[in-house]
């Protein structure tokens, strides 16, 4: 009988944004790979080389959501074993950041090309329909996240303003 070793993880540091509306909804980016069933996640992605994790943060805020501001200060961390959408294994440092806006216009405007590939679209979600949501969403703890965070967050009043 052989035994493959478990996949070395690779080490993945990563900045997700909680983006939370006036209405108290916060903001998930629908994902479609092609290798397993579709799933949703915050705003948010791996830290470049040399880069802070509140600098990625604003990055990836304003690559996936089209914003350009401070994310403020860290306001949670994860970490979490998985798989990435080019299949490498990785163990992830995720840092959160918490934004609320008044209200806030998704324009998606620098995706990478996977992005393009696997992003299906977004939507605004109320924190009562996390729990039955019939796909996966990520992180799992998402609810409790949100209420453990409120009043910790850079607030907005408006956003994608001219």
């Amino acid at each position: 009988m052989r035994i493959d070793p478990a996949p070395t993880r690779v080490p993945r540091p990563a900045a997700r944004i909680l983006l939370v509306d006036a209405q108290g909804r916060v903001l998930l980016m629908r994902f479609t790979p092609a290798d397993r069933p579709p799933l949703w996640c915050t705003p948010g992605g791996a830290v470049d080389p040399g880069e802070s994790y509140a600098a990625a943060a604003r990055r990836e805020l304003w690559e996936e959501v089209g914003l350009d501001i401070d994310c403020g200060p860290e306001v949670a961390r994860r970490v979490v074993d998985f798989v990435t959408f080019e299949g490498v294994a990785v163990n992830a440092d995720e840092r959160y950041f918490r934004v609320d806006v008044d209200a806030c216009e998704v324009r998606a405007a620098a995706l990478t090309p996977l992005e393009r590939r696997v992003l299906a679209g977004w939507r605004w979600f109320e924190t009562h329909e996390l729990a039955d949501w019939p796909e996966t969403i990520y992180p799992q703890d998402l609810a409790d996240l949100l209420d453990r965070t409120k009043g910790t967050s850079c607030s907005m009043i408006s956003s994608n303003a001219p």
